[in-house]
C-alpha cells in the first residue's frame, strides 16, 4: 500500500511538472510573438528591440537564481562566476539571434528550426570528431531536416506575412541556425565546466551565466550614446503594456526553469526532454489557433515529419538507457 502511494506522488508530481513547463514556455511564445509582431499606439509602431528581452531575462534569471541559491542551496563548492565568461559570450549572441530571427519568419518556423539541434551536433560529429552513428541516428536526423526543409520552402500565407517586419526567410532560417551552433558550444562548456567542479548546481549555472549574459547585454545595450538600449526603454516607457508583456515572458522563462531543473533531478533528463519536445509541437498548434498563423497542410505535414523524429530519437535514448540499466543489474 506505501509503495502504491509513492507512485501516486510520483505520477501527480510528474503531472505538476509537465503542467508546469508547458504552461511557463507555452505562454512565454505567445508574449515572444506579441511582443515581436505587434503594432503599438495610435502611431502603431513595432517593438524594433528584441534582443532587450534577452537583457531582461538575464537580470530577471539573475535576480531568481540568487534568491534560489540563498534558500535552498546548502553551500559546497561550485564553479566560480567568473569561468562561465566564455560560455557567457555564445549564450548572449545565440539567444539574440534566435529572437531576431522573429522579424523575418514566423513564430512556428522559428520553433521548428530550432528543433533541429540535431542536425549541427551530428555534423560536427562526423565531419570533425570522426564519430559514426547508427542508421536509425541518421535517420531521425533526416525526417528533421527533410521537415525544416519542407517547411521552410512551403509557401506561407499572406496574413503571417503581413505580421512580420521584414519579411526574409533566408535569413530568418540562417539566424536559428547560427543560434543552434552558438548553444551547442554554450552547453559544451557548461558539460565542462561541471565535470571540473562536480558540486556545482543548477543554480550556479543559472547564475553564472546570467552574471555575464547581464554583463554583456549591458555594453551592447547601453556601451555608448544612443545606443538601442536607451531607445527601448524610451518605447517602454511611452507603451507600458510593452514593459508588462516583458515582464511576464521574464517570469514565465524563470517559472519554467524551475519545473526543468525538478523535473531533471526527480525524474531525469529524457523526461524533461519528452516534456519539451512535445511543448514546442503544442506551441506550433497554439500559434496557428489563437495567434493568426494559419499552416498549409503541406506545413503541417513537415511539423509531424520534424517531431515524428524528435519522437524517434526520444524512444532511441529510453532503449539504450533500458540496456545500461539491464547491464548495471547483471553486474
Amino acid at each position: 500500500m506505501e509503495s502504491h502511494g509513492a507512485g501516486l506522488r510520483r505520477v501527480l508530481l510528474l503531472s505538476v511538472c509537465v503542467v508546469g513547463i508547458w504552461s511557463a514556455y507555452i505562454y512565454q511564445g505567445v508574449l515572444q510573438e506579441t511582443v515581436s509582431t505587434r503594432r503599438f499606439g495610435p502611431e502603431k509602431k513595432r517593438f524594433e528591440h528584441l534582443a532587450f528581452l534577452n537583457l531582461a531575462q538575464n537580470v530577471f534569471c539573475l535576480n531568481w537564481s540568487f534568491i534560489m541559491i540563498k534558500i535552498w542551496s546548502n553551500g559546497g563548492d561550485g564553479a566560480p562566476w567568473w569561468s562561465y565568461w566564455s560560455a557567457g559570450i555564445t549564450n548572449t549572441i545565440g539567444p539574440a539571434m534566435g529572437i531576431e530571427a522573429l522579424k523575418y519568419i514566423s513564430y512556428p518556423a522559428q520553433v521548428l528550426a530550432k528543433s533541429s539541434k540535431m542536425i549541427p551536433v551530428m555534423l560536427m560529429g562526423t565531419l570533425v570528431y570522426g564519430i559514426r552513428y547508427t542508421f536509425p541516428e541518421y535517420l531521425c536526423t533526416l525526417l528533421v531536416a527533410g521537415g525544416v526543409s519542407m517547411f521552410a520552402l512551403s509557401k506561407t500565407s499572406s496574413k503571417t506575412i503581413s505580421k512580420l517586419a521584414h519579411p526574409n526567410a533566408p535569413l530568418g532560417y540562417g539566424l536559428c541556425f547560427l543560434n543552434l551552433a552558438f548553444d551547442g558550444f554554450t552547453n559544451a562548456t557548461q558539460d565542462s565546466i561541471t565535470a571540473r567542479y562536480p558540486k556545482t548546481s543548477a543554480w550556479n549555472i543559472m547564475l553564472g551565466m546570467n552574471i555575464w549574459g547581464t554583463i554583456y547585454n549591458m555594453i551592447f545595450m547601453f556601451g555608448w550614446p544612443n545606443a538601442i538600449g536607451f531607445e527601448a526603454i524610451q518605447f517602454c516607457k511611452q507603451h507600458p503594456e510593452v514593459a508588462w508583456d516583458i515582464f511576464l515572458y521574464c517570469l514565465c522563462g524563470a517559472i519554467g526553469q524551475n519545473f526543468i531543473f525538478l523535473t531533471i533531478s526527480r525524474f531525469g533528463s529524457l523526461t524533461n526532454t519528452t516534456i519539451t519536445t512535445t511543448r514546442k509541437f503544442v506551441s506550433i498548434v497554439v500559434s496557428s489557433l489563437l495567434s493568426g498563423n494559419p499552416l498549409s497542410y503541406k506545413q503541417w505535414g513537415s511539423v509531424v515529419m520534424v517531431f515524428s523524429g524528435l519522437s524517434y530519437q526520444i524512444y532511441l535514448k529510453w532503449r539504450k538507457l533500458q540496456r545500461m540499466q539491464r547491464k548495471k543489474k547483471a553486474m
